[in-house]
Parts: structure tokens; sequence; C-alpha cells
């Protein structure tokens, strides 16, 4: 039997470590709809307290929110999304598309965004060059990895 060679190394993998669990995903929604306090957390999300708090911590660590003080006594702390966590809106909004697409009826859709221009926001994923919407058939992948193929790794 041939040995296991390590997976394909990949960005989507890594970013799936810091916030592909699903709690970190719930946490960034609520965050960037502005509810950054813990209490708000538990109840927007429904996460046990200790597993939310485990959470915050690792997205705080990982430079994704930013936590800071709103009360002193009690001690009390609120999160807010940094750079990096904002950059990754459009992914939990892509995400929500898909989801209103292939789970909901359009009428039991949980939450509609509005763009600022008034429309409500229909995301589309377009090339920053071209400005064409990026479709699957007109995509090339080009792996950078040493000995990875778009296959898979490469014949010794």
């Amino acid at each position: 039997m041939a040995a296991m060679k390590d997976p394909r190394p990949c960005s989507i993998a890594d970013a799936l470590a810091l916030v592909g669990e699903k709690y970190s995903l719930l946490v960034l929604r609520e965050v960037c709809l502005g509810n950054g306090r813990f209490d708000q957390l538990v109840r927007n999300i429904g996460a046990p307290r200790d597993i939310l708090a485990t959470r915050l911590r690792r997205l705080v660590d990982a430079g994704i929110l930013t936590k800071r003080a709103y009360s002193e006594r009690p001690q009390r702390f609120e999160y807010r999304p940094t750079q990096a966590g904002l950059e990754l809106e459009p992914v939990l909004i892509t995400l929500m598309a898909w989801g209103d697409r292939h789970l909901h009826a359009d009428d039991e859709r949980p939450m509609v965004i509005e763009h600022a221009c008034g429309n409500e926001l229909l995301p589309v994923l377009t090339c920053a060059v071209c400005g064409d919407p990026v479709r699957h058939e007109d995509l090339t992948s080009h792996p950078q990895a040493p000995g990875w193929t778009v296959r898979g790794p490469a014949a010794a």
C-alpha cells in the first residue's frame, strides 16, 4: 500500500482552520451586524458560553476580531471586526445568498441586505481587471505548491 502523502497545500484549508467552524462564522455574522457584546452573541447564535468564549479567543488571537472594554465594573468587552474580519464579510454575504437560493423560498429568507444605493444586494464575483462576472468555465487553476498539479501530487 502506498504511503499517504500530505494533503494539497491550500489557502481554503488554511482559512477554514481559523473560521470554518459553524460558531466562528456566526460570530463574524453578528459582529458584522454590530452585535459584539458577549450576551448578544450568546443570544443571537445559541452557542454554549464556553464554546463561544473559545471561538472569540481564537478569532482575536488570529487578528480577525479585536476586543474592547466597554465597562470597567464589572469588566465587560465587546468584539469588533478588524480589517481582516471585514474582508470576510463578502464571504458571509455570498454564503447567505447561496443559502437563500438553495435552502429558502423567496418569502422565507431570514434577512435581506440593502446596498447604499437603496437596492437589495445580490453579490456577484467579478474579475478586478476586466470587470466580467466570474464563471466556472472561464477559470484555469495553476498550482503554485511544488510537487502538485491540478489533479494532485505530481508523479515522482
